[in-house]
C-alpha cells in the first residue's frame, strides 16, 4: 500500500475491502446481473479481485476466478483466504461476458509477459463489459505508457484520478473512469482540469475591467484573426495590433502605442508570425515590458526558455514538437516534463495534446481529460492562444486562466461536434461560456 492510503488512517484490510466493494458495484451496475470472470495478480491489486468475487457470490452473481500466480503480499493473501470458491490458472479462465481485471495496477514497471498479453485480449474478444481495478493491466501508473495492455470498457480509480487514467496512450486503455471513494486522502501531484468558476459579467463591470487584450498580427492573417476573435469572446476590449481581418468590435491600433498603453492586460505574440527582424523587434519590446504575454507558434521559434524569466506573466503554449525545440528531450512523463519546463523557464507552460497538461512555477499542474480529436485542424491551437490571452488580460491568476481556456476550447469542439473547424470552434465559444456563467 502507498504512503496516502497509510496515512487515511483506515486499516488497509478495510480500503482492501472497499476497493473490492466498489468493483463488484460497477459489475452488478453496468453488467446487467451476467456471470463475471474476476482475474486476480499476486499483489493487492488481486486481493482487491478476490474481494469483488466474494461480494458478488453474497450477492448472487455467479463467478468464476482466475489467477497468474499466488498472492505475495499479506492483505492479498487474506483476502484469498476469504474467497471460499475455487481458482483457475490463468490460461484455464473460461471467457465470460463480464471480466474484472484485477491482475497487475500501479506497481507494474515492465511489460506484460507474452502468455498474460495472448490470455488477455483472448479473453477480451468473448466479453461484452471489461472492468479495470484502478488501471487496466499494463500500462505505467505514472507516466501513462503502454506496457501491453488490453483495453478496458470501464476503470474504477479507487481514491482519486492517476496520470495514466489522463495521459496517453494509457487514458485509451482505461476507457470510461468513475472515481470510488475508498478514504484514500487525496494527495496528487496534479489535478484534473474541471469546469472552471468563470461567472458572467456584474453590473458594475465595464469594458476595462473585463480586460484589455492585444493580439500582434503576423504574415498569415488568419491566425491572428482566429486568435483575436476568440480572445473577443472573453475580454472587454480586444486590439489587432497589424493588418487582417477581425470581427468589428476588434480594434486596429500600432504596436507600440498598444504596448505601451496602461490599460493592456496581457498581449498574444505568435500566431501567422514569420521570423523577420521586425517581428524579432516586437518580440523583444514585449519580453521587456511589464504586460503579461501569451506565446504560441511563430514566437515559440524565435526565443529561448531564460528570455521567459520576467516579471510579468509568461504563458507558451507549444505543441509537442515546439516544446523539445524549446526545453529539449527532458526526461520523464508529460507531466513531468512540462513541470520541468515551467520550473526551468518561470513560464506557465500549456503543453498541448489530446492530453493537454498545464504546469505553472509555483508547482501547480493540470492534466486536461482527454479531447476531441476533432480538435487535430489547423487554427484551433490560434483559437487556444486567444482564449488564454483574453482570460489573462482580466487580471486572473496564470495557471486559472490557461486552464479555464482548456476548459473551454474543449467544451466549445464538443459542442461543435464532428467535422469541426477553427471558424465553427469560433462560434460555439458562447455556448461554452453559457456552461459556466449560469
Amino acid at each position: 500500500m502507498k504512503a496516502a492510503e497509510i496515512a487515511s488512517g483506515v486499516p488497509l484490510d478495510e480500503l482492501m475491502e472497499r476497493a473490492g466493494t466498489a468493483l463488484a458495484d460497477a459489475a452488478m451496475r453496468f453488467g446487467a446481473g451476467h456471470p463475471v470472470l474476476v482475474l486476480c495478480g499476486p499483489g493487492n491489486n488481486g486481493g482487491d479481485g478476490y474481494v469483488a468475487a466474494r461480494v458478488l457470490v453474497e450477492r448472487g452473481v455467479p463467478v468464476q476466478v482466475a489467477a497468474c500466480d499466488t498472492p505475495k503480499t499479506d492483505l492479498a493473501r487474506a483476502a484469498r483466504k476469504r474467497w471460499t470458491g475455487s481458482v483457475v490458472p490463468l490460461g484455464e479462465a473460461t471467457p465470460a461476458r463480464v471480466v474484472i481485471d484485477a491482475l497487475f495496477g500501479t506497481g507494474l514497471s515492465r511489460h506484460l509477459d507474452e502468455p498474460h498479453d495472448e490470455t488477455l485480449w483472448m479473453l477480451w474478444s468473448f466479453a461484452d463489459l471489461t472492468i479495470a481495478a484502478d488501471l487496466p493491466s499494463g500500462v505505467g501508473a505514472d507516466d501513462g505508457v503502454f506496457l501491453g495492455a488490453a483495453p478496458c470498457d470501464l476503470t474504477i480509480a479507487f481514491g482519486a484520478a492517476k496520470p495514466a487514467h489522463l495521459l496517453h496512450p494509457a487514458a485509451a486503455k482505461c476507457g470510461r473512469v468513475l472515481i470510488a471513494d475508498i478514504g484514500i486522502p487525496v494527495a496528487s501531484a496534479a489535478h484534473v482540469l474541471s469546469r472552471p468558476g468563470l461567472g458572467a459579467p456584474t453590473e458594475s463591470d465595464h469594458k476595462y475591467t473585463r480586460g484589455m487584450v492585444a493580439v500582434v498580427a503576423g504574415e498569415m492573417g488568419g491566425a491572428a484573426t482566429l486568435g483575436v476573435s476568440a480572445a473577443a469572446y472573453v475580454a472587454g476590449y480586444t486590439v489587432l495590433c497589424g493588418k487582417g481581418d477581425a470581427p468589428a468590435a476588434v480594434v486596429r491600433r500600432g504596436f507600440a502605442a498598444t504596448l505601451g498603453d496602461p490599460k493592456l492586460g496581457a498581449m498574444l505574440v505568435g500566431p501567422g508570425l514569420a521570423d523577420t527582424s521586425e517581428n524579432r523587434t516586437k518580440l523583444d519590446m514585449a519580453l521587456a515590458s511589464a504586460v503579461p504575454l501569451v506565446l504560441d507558434a511563430g514566437a515559440l521559434g524565435l526565443v529561448e526558455p531564460e528570455q521567459f524569466k520576467r516579471a510579468a506573466a509568461t504563458i507558451v503554449t507549444p505543441h509537442e514538437g515546439e516544446f523539445v525545440r524549446l526545453f529539449g528531450e527532458l526526461d520523464g512523463s508529460k507531466l513531468d516534463r512540462a513541470r520541468a519546463a515551467s520550473a526551468r523557464s518561470n513560464a506557465t507552460v500549456v503543453l498541448k495534446g489530446s492530453d493537454t497538461v498545464i504546469a505553472s512555477p509555483d508547482g501547480r499542474a493540470t492534466i486536461s481529460p482527454t479531447a476531441s480529436p476533432w480538435l487535430a485542424s489547423a487554427g484551433t491551437g490560434d483559437v487556444l492562444a486567444g482564449l488564454i490571452a483574453g482570460l489573462l488580460s482580466g487580471r486572473r491568476d496564470p495557471h486559472e486562466a490557461a486552464c479555464a481556456a482548456v476548459w473551454l476550447h474543449a467544451e466549445a469542439a464538443r459542442c461543435a461536434g464532428p467535422g469541426l473547424i477553427a471558424d465553427t470552434l469560433l462560434g460555439q465559444i458562447p455556448a461554452a461560456l453559457a456552461a459556466v456563467t449560469r
